[in-house]
């Protein structure tokens, strides 16, 4: 648990590793919640992959917190995620309306919607589809030309995960079949 702005260096310094640490809440001062992020890896639930784990964020705005406006743009960049093509890959974060929420090039490139809801009478009235925005078109255009690019790397790092991040692949399996066929390169 953090005090921000007051430790926002020492959030920074954690969270830069997207692997390892995740912000799994927010309140403000005065004990309101402002965030609620879900954030286990079924892998880690079940020990192998059972289904999707795809993380879901609520966030509340206006009266008293951030306007709907500030907490949509952090989205106007395709950040590089992982998640893609079963977890095993990165790829950039694309905001999309829930019509085009069906990604297929390699199972993505991973997608993020958005969806508003208004309180009113203790009901939930809504959604409005946040991302179906022509203001996100150009976010659009480059997180599919960052796709393009990172695609072309095939296989490898930096498209691929680290082994150590391969869970929900075969990896693991074919590291078991093959162990006792590596050789040490120290001699």
């Amino acid at each position: 648990i953090l005090n921000c702005p007051e430790e926002m260096y020492d959030l920074l310094a954690l969270i830069g590793s997207t692997g390892r640490y995740v912000i799994k809440r927010v309140w403000k001062k005065n004990g309101e919640i402002a965030a609620a992020i879900s954030t286990e890896r079924l892998n880690l639930m079940a020990g192998e992959y059972v289904g999707k784990d795809d993380p879901v964020c609520i966030v509340r705005a206006q009266s008293g917190f951030p306007a709907n406006g500030e907490c949509v743009d952090p989205f106007a960049f395709p950040h590089m995620v992982s998640g893609w093509m079963r977890g095993s890959h990165n790829g950039p974060m694309m905001p999309v309306s829930e019509m085009e929420a069906n990604p297929i090039r390699f199972d993505g490139p991973p997608r993020v919607v958005g969806l508003g809801f208004q309180v009113a009478n203790g009901e939930l009235i809504g959604p409005v589809d946040l991302f179906d925005d022509p203001a996100f078109d150009p976010t659009r255009e480059q997180a599919a030309k960052i796709a393009t690019y990172i695609r072309r790397h095939g296989p490898f790092e930096p498209h691929r995960l680290p082994a150590e991040e391969m869970e929900y692949t075969s990896l693991p399996g074919v590291m078991e079949k093959l162990e006792s066929r590596f050789e040490d390169m120290d001699d």
